[in-house]
């Protein structure tokens, strides 16, 4: 990301010199020629260093020093003077200042001081957000709900176990998170964490890849090739979604768990092996042994320690800390410096019903810090469909059931009013004519 530079010096010559300077140091930079122009732009937004002159016209590095430190604490401020003295150079640290320079400063001096700055800044940043998110955070799962606090206990509780844990909950809660949170909480968080999907390989692909395969098992078997319970040897192995587990490969999983030994495909040599096994799962396993799907003796065997997951819905008061922290988190990875959330925009956030749960949230946030024009995301940012909220919402004004035209109604005066009554956006929004949108104002004798 790119630093912001403030240089502040009523000589124009020096000014351009400086701004050259910083800006050819890859720093994003904005010249101003006096302490009375400096506050003005902060006044209207933020940077991370101000590079000031000492002696200026009517108001003086000084006093400059003290107006950023109370306006913004966190801006770092360097002072330039070619009078200096010790006194002058203690009287600017001590209210402040990260450094005194003396005039005429060269452009090593400049990039270097620069450097140790974005370094420090860097660290901070780092140090804030790491101690922010300790407070609600526990190995990566975010929440301060209580449903979660008693998840991040219970992960602690059954870290250091070898019994296999199953892992319920819709698409979207985090379970491999949660996965991994016991990993990495246990004895062997040295050892590797394995993942296989069993939803994703065809079936006559599992078996090879859960156990791995001789060179000339089969036809495309060109070398040996170790399976995941093999990798996974003095670690975790995680098999996700493993509802999809084919019927015929549920008795050989069953009895990797109880004698910790298998064959790879195409050989007879027995591989012994110390893993810990957690699936995941988000639909109903003793729906699937009902009807045949999945062995009732591999679910008590993988189902030891049960954790559900809530969904996004049953911990609301956990959506503001997962919005800041998705905010912070595409900040970084695209050289944004989103502030925040609008109010009006959270109270959106938490009102919506997310079926997509954590993962639908997180990408949505990532989309709006992506395409944000401003500091701070507002309702503008998000689709439209999280400001109408979910049809069976009684608290939206919506019922069921509700005749057609009332729903119609109620979906065109609420895309209107998110869109400040802008007919030509609520069309484009609905995928109608803003003709239609007036149309269906003068029949609701909404017309102006």
């Amino acid at each position: 990301m790119k630093y912001s530079v403030l240089v502040v010096d009523d000589d124009r010559y020096v000014n351009e010199y400086l701004t050259e300077t910083v800006g050819r140091a890859g720093f994003e930079t904005v010249p101003v020629y006096s302490g009375e122009e400096a506050l003005a732009k902060l006044n209207t937004r933020s940077f991370d260093i101000v590079l000031t002159d000492l002696k200026m016209h009517e108001m003086d590095g000084l006093t400059l020093l003290e107006h950023v430190k109370r306006l913004s604490p966190d801006t770092v401020v360097v002072i330039m003077t070619a009078y200096g003295t010790v006194e002058k150079a203690v009287s600017a640290i001590k209210r402040g200042a990260y450094d005194f320079l003396l005039k005429p400063v060269t452009p090593e001096t400049v990039e270097h001081i620069l450097q140790r700055i974005t370094e420090m800044i860097r660290l901070k940043t780092e140090n804030a957000i790491l101690r922010k998110d300790l407070e609600h955070k526990f190995q990566n799962m975010i929440g301060k709900s209580k449903i979660m606090m008693e998840i991040f206990d219970l992960v602690q509780s059954v870290a250091m176990a070898r019994s296999t844990v199953m892992i319920t909950g819709d698409s979207g809660t985090g379970k491999e998170m949660v996965a991994r949170a016991i990993h990495y909480c246990s004895g062997r968080r040295e050892g590797p964490f394995i993942k296989l999907n069993c939803a994703a390989l065809p079936e006559t692909l599992v078996e090879a890849e859960l156990f791995g395969y001789e060179k000339g098992a089969f036809t495309d078997a060109k070398k040996t090739h170790r399976g995941r319970f093999e990798l996974a040897h003095e670690g975790t192995l995680l098999l996700d979604e493993v509802s999809e587990m084919p019927l015929n490969l549920q008795s050989k999983l069953l009895r990797v768990l109880q004698e910790r030994e298998f064959e790879r495909v195409g050989s007879s040599q027995t591989i012994k092996v110390d893993v810990r096994v957690i699936a995941t799962s988000n639909r109903n396993l003793k729906k699937n042994i009902s009807e045949g799907k999945f062995r009732e003796d591999l679910f008590y065997r993988l189902n030891v320690i049960p954790i559900h997951l809530p969904s996004l819905n049953e911990r609301r008061e956990d959506v503001p800390l997962l919005v800041e922290h998705f905010v912070e988190k595409y900040n970084a990875e695209n050289g944004k410096k989103i502030r925040g959330v609008e109010q009006q925009a959270l109270r959106m956030l938490i009102k919506y019903q997310w079926p997509g749960n954590v993962r639908e949230l997180e990408n949505m946030i990532e989309r709006a810090v992506v395409t944000a024009r401003t500091d701070s995301l507002t309702e503008a940012d998000f689709p439209v469909e999280l400001a109408v909220g979910d049809v069976g919402s009684v608290e939206d004004g919506l019922r069921i059931p509700m005749k057609l035209e009332e729903g119609s109604k109620y979906l065109i005066l609420k895309t209107l009013e998110k869109f400040n009554g802008n007919k030509t956006k609520a069309a484009e929004a609905l995928g109608v004519s803003p003709r239609t949108i007036r149309n269906k104002l003068a029949e609701y004798q909404l017309q102006e």
